[in-house]
């Protein structure tokens, strides 16, 4: 019956003149997709090079015409010569044959305001480059191809055994990684790089192409691009814009190359073609990308210590410091530019902590873990597996050792190194004269030169009257909240309101001419001189504390919990043969399939799955900075002057899907069933954002812009037809 079944399709896809590629995919659908449940088959962050088998065969059953080839080929045109990581942190995908790239405006908010001032506010009023010409180079900017990928796990644990030490472990492995990269097979042009995988029981090897010479072509307004700013951001419904519009560009031979006039826009071996079709309920999407990092394998005490402890001294001091700066940059509008690109960043994963706890305590993640765990022991007594038994037993008694040390070092890192940036500056400045202490006078002068250079950068982004009330505020909650044996002794008894004073008033850290004037001098001169500096001599008691005793217990601790990581994963695998495992993420290239799916994040509500341009005037607050939105986007909604880019009279906004997305995802292209754009992922929902350590089908959704909003921005409100005009537009599903 399967037999005459199968010649039954094959007689009906000759007649109906489909592709070979097509019948083959088709007949694969018909074969093994019955009998997968959807829903388990949701989630996960898989290799791009590991895709046939078992993921090809979900894919079908989620609705790909794709096969693994047509993701990921070595030899021809794929998918993946369209993906590229942007900028260390975000993706891009080239979307025409003469290098256009699209990105979020999140991802490319540092570079928009760069080229910002108060009399070109690109920012406010957005920018679009109408030829080659107008494109503004970003010197400190660029992108990543991934040309090949390669297992070399034997490679990497040769001469590695049980037996060993964890640190005579990590000793063969790094030395096994340096000789792996240094005979691996690649251009002169290009780089490699060796990365870790299922909490290393595997390596991979990534042979990869950087482009420098990185162009801003388009970006519409922030109060398209971000409408809704932080109030909406990881929330659901969502009305934003959050795209923006980079060139690569080339030397004569289409290779790398620093910037140069002569440079020409690259042409690569795939761009994405772009469907004006739209989305579905249920239509198969395939989100590619670099996500940042995830785990998923946490033990349940591992994630209580995150969940009850660590997130919730994070977020208190970030909403102090967002508190704050939200307070002058609503009546300064020189400081709101210059921090505009600051308060974003910090004020994401503050939400996204918040998020994240409370997707942890609804989809009962920890108490699901320790139902895991449980049946994991048992199955390990049974069969009597020796080297498991211990592993639960292990985490526990690490994780209670760690929990200060932890602590104290989220501590350093948030108030000493990311929110109070006088104490960030006192950071570049104890690192320089580490230099000088272990390398001498030649290192120190060539490092003082780059971190001269840095605070150029960090300083034309500076107010010491922004920076001030945040020093006082969260050093006081520091010293009062950090475990005491990991605080300077100067901590423990202070009047924080007087030492913020007297350094904000005598410190030469609170402006570039100080720093400059602090770094003039014989290397003699100036360690001397920073060392007299009340901002500095404040901040290196904090550094030294933590270099010298919070950071190495850390270290030590966390090899040891590593180590179990590695041996759990293992085991879990063992133990679990038919569960689906994905690696965690890491900022390499992944796959992540789904479909587009609305949800029900409480009892009695159920969201929808797209939203359109209603919404953002239903949304408007004339004047106000999140929700504002320039008067030309408001006339085109009224005259319904949407081009060819609306759904029955309505222009799509953003729509959601199951794909497993984080940070890194920024950016990322939401791919339809055919291999064709459909979106621009820039999100999460508020309720999915513990996706880093717990996926629920039913809970986590990834946010994208319909990529027929991104069209109708271009098009109709930029009249950047010269952009439309180089992409390739398709109705797959006509």
């Amino acid at each position: 019956m399967r037999i005459i079944k199968l010649y039954l399709i094959i007689a009906l896809l000759i007649v109906s003149c489909k592709t070979a590629q097509e019948a083959t995919i088709q007949i694969s659908q018909e074969i093994t997709s019955p009998q997968i449940d959807t829903r388990a088959i949701q989630g996960g962050m898989w290799i791009p090079s590991l895709l046939e088998g078992i993921n090809e065969q979900e894919m079908f059953a989620l609705g790909s015409k794709m096969t693994a080839k047509d993701i990921y080929d070595v030899n021809n045109s794929s998918l993946k010569d369209a993906i590229v990581h942007f900028n260390g942190g975000c993706t891009s995908e080239i979307i025409s044959p003469n290098g256009l790239l699209l990105t979020n405006h999140h991802c490319g908010y540092g570079a928009i305001q760069s080229h910002s001032s108060v009399e070109h506010d690109y920012l406010e009023n957005g920018f679009w480059a109408m030829n080659y010409a107008e494109e503004l180079p970003n010197p400190s900017m660029n992108v990543t191809f991934i040309k090949r990928i390669e297992d070399v796990t034997s490679l990497i644990l040769a001469g590695v055994s049980d037996e060993m030490t964890e640190t005579a472990k990590m000793s063969i492995i790094n030395k096994n990684m340096e000789n792996a990269v240094k005979l691996a097979q690649k251009e002169a042009w290009q780089d490699a790089n060796v990365k870790e995988f299922y909490k290393g029981n595997q390596y991979i090897l990534f042979i990869t192409e950087t482009f420098n010479d990185l162009r801003l072509v388009g970006a519409p307004p922030s109060s398209i691009g971000k409408f809704g700013s932080d109030t909406d951001n990881w929330m659901w419904p969502r009305h934003t814009g959050d795209f923006s519009m980079f060139r690569i560009y080339a030397d004569i031979n289409n290779k790398p190359a620093a910037y140069s006039k002569e440079n020409i826009p690259y042409k690569p071996n795939h761009f994405l073609p772009i469907s004006l079709d739209g989305v579905s309920e249920g239509d198969f999407t395939l989100v590619f990308g670099f996500p940042g990092r995830t785990n998923e394998y946490l033990p349940a005490v591992g994630v209580a210590q995150i969940v009850d402890l660590l997130n919730p001294a994070k977020i208190e001091l970030r909403a102090n410091a967002l508190g704050i700066a939200d307070s002058f940059m609503r009546t300064n509008k020189e400081i709101k530019i210059k921090y505009a690109s600051k308060y974003a960043s910090t004020a994401n994963y503050w939400k996204k902590w918040i998020g994240e706890n409370q997707g942890i305590k609804k989809s009962k993640a920890v108490e699901q873990k320790r139902a895991l765990e449980k049946e994991f022991l048992k199955i390990v007594e049974e069969k009597d597996l020796a080297g498991y038994k211990t592993l639960l037993s292990d985490f526990e008694q690490l994780y209670k050792d760690i929990e200060n040390v932890s602590l104290a070092r989220d501590y350093w890192s948030e108030v000493a190194l990311r929110n109070v940036e006088l104490l960030g500056f006192s950071f570049r400045l104890y690192q320089l004269e580490q230099v000088f202490e272990k390398s001498g006078a030649a290192a120190f002068e060539k490092s003082k030169v780059a971190t001269l250079s840095r605070f150029e950068a960090m300083y034309g982004d500076y107010s010491p009257t922004v920076d001030k009330p945040v020093f006082e505020k969260l050093v006081t909650i520091y010293a009062q909240k950090s475990p005491k044996e990991y605080l300077p002794a100067t901590m423990l008894k202070s009047n924080f309101s007087t030492i913020t004073n007297d350094i904000y008033t005598k410190s030469k850290l609170t402006s570039l001419k100080g720093v400059q004037e602090l770094l003039t001098g014989s290397p003699e001169e100036v360690i001397k001189k920073i060392n007299a500096d009340k901002g500095y001599a404040f901040g290196k008691e904090l550094h030294t504390m933590f270099y010298t005793t919070v950071e190495p217990k850390f270290q030590l601790l966390n090899l040891e919990i590593e180590a179990i990581q590695k041996k759990y994963m293992k085991g879990l695998m063992e133990v679990f043969p038919t569960k689906r495992f994905f690696p965690d993420a890491n900022s390499t290239l992944r796959v992540t399939y789904g479909q587009v799916k609305g949800y029900e994040p409480a009892d009695g509500i159920y969201y929808n799955s797209t939203t359109y341009l209603d919404g953002v005037l239903e949304k408007y607050i004339p004047g106000d900075y999140e929700f504002s939105i320039p008067q030309k986007l408001i006339d085109l909604y009224n005259a319904k002057d949407f081009g060819p880019y609306a759904e029955n009279g309505k222009m799509p906004v953003n729509f959601i899907g199951t794909n497993h997305t984080t940070g890194g995802n920024s950016g990322s292209p939401a791919i339809d069933a055919h291999g064709n754009l459909i979106g621009l992922n820039f999100d999460r929902v508020w309720e999915g954002t513990m996706s880093d350590m717990n996926y629920d089908p039913d809970i986590c959704r990834n946010i994208m812009v319909d990529i027929r909003y991104v069209l109708f921005i271009v098009d109709k409100y930029a009249g950047a037809t010269n952009l439309i005009n180089e992409m390739k537009l398709v109705h797959p599903k006509k």
